[in-house]
């Protein structure tokens, strides 16, 4: 059971063990009876124990473009403690078939798990562990809700990546409210997601390197296309000082407020946090608006706080 309160992951889903329960042990996969030789077809939510790799293929539909590191499931070569899930080769083709020539002679497409896969090709494992799941092959939503609900909170699953996911899912669930709904996500942060991908090309690009945060890429993504860069090699680099002989001529001096009119330090605080100040962007509106002697007087002013 998921949490009080929380997501549930479709991985937890699978009725079959968790991680605190191994499932190497036996069980008796798929048979051809020597008699008959008829083909006892699995069961729904039946376990197929150790089904060599060469039956397996990973989602040609999976939202992530990448697996990222599997260092962390090397021991797969040894045991695997969590079984993927499946879809039949049938219940796959009934929704996909213009993928038959892509699955090969692959019987069962790996839905959740994909990652398992990958670490037991690249560790040697023979077989993997899985559980059979066509009932979420009812329609081509669920199979994308099932592949996008495993994914969408690791912290290796890249921004765009999710991005496009989410996308996927609110073309295939009609609207963007149904897909927050299936997801158990807000509308904004549908919303959100789906403005990145109005991102240029260059700030895609600087985003998944961690050149870009994704609050500021949010802000960018509502800038005309022709403009984002330009306008975010201006937040990198503001405006340069003002030319010498602007600044040749001495500045009067100028009158002091009352104390009275002065806006509390509380109010300022609240300005900035309602704004969403971030430091970076900060510093560069102090760098544009102060000189060189009120930027050295902020500092010092900051340093003895």
């Amino acid at each position: 059971m998921p949490p009080k309160g929380g997501r549930a992951n479709f991985a937890s889903l699978v009725g079959a063990v968790g991680d605190n329960s191994p499932v190497d042990r036996k069980r008796t996969p798929t048979k051809t009876t020597a008699t008959s030789k008829t083909t006892i077809e699995p069961l729904e939510g039946q376990l197929l124990a150790d089904v060599p790799l060469d039956q397996l293929i990973a989602n040609p539909r999976n939202p992530r473009d990448e697996l990222g590191d599997l260092s962390d499931l090397a021991t797969i070569a040894d045991r695997q403690l969590q079984p993927g899930t499946v879809v039949s080769r049938t219940a796959w083709l009934k929704l996909w078939p213009e993928d038959e020539d892509d699955l090969g002679a692959a019987q069962y497409i790996v839905v959740n798990g994909n990652r398992r896969l990958a670490a037991a090709q690249k560790y040697g494992r023979p077989g993997l562990d899985v559980v059979l799941r066509d009932s979420i092959a009812v329609d081509k939503g669920e199979i994308l809700w099932a592949a996008t609900s495993e994914n969408i909170d690791r912290r290796d699953f890249d921004v765009l990546e999710e991005a496009k996911a989410v996308e996927l899912m609110v073309s295939e669930f009609g609207s963007a409210d149904a897909a927050a709904k299936k997801l158990g996500r807000s509308k904004g942060w549908v919303s959100q997601r789906r403005a990145l991908l109005k991102l240029a090309p260059e700030l895609q690009a600087a985003l998944r390197a961690g050149d870009l945060a994704v609050r500021q890429a949010r802000s960018l993504a509502r800038v005309p296309l022709e403009e984002q860069v330009a306008a975010w090699e201006a937040a990198q680099n503001p405006d340069p000082e003002p030319a010498q002989e602007e600044a040749a001529e001495p500045d009067a001096p100028q009158p002091k407020e009352p104390a009275s009119k002065l806006e509390p330090v509380d109010k300022v605080a609240q300005a900035l946090k309602r704004l969403g100040a971030d430091p970076d962007v900060l510093a560069a509106a102090v760098r544009k608006h102060f000189t060189d002697d009120e930027r050295r007087k902020l500092i010092d002013a900051l340093e003895l706080r």
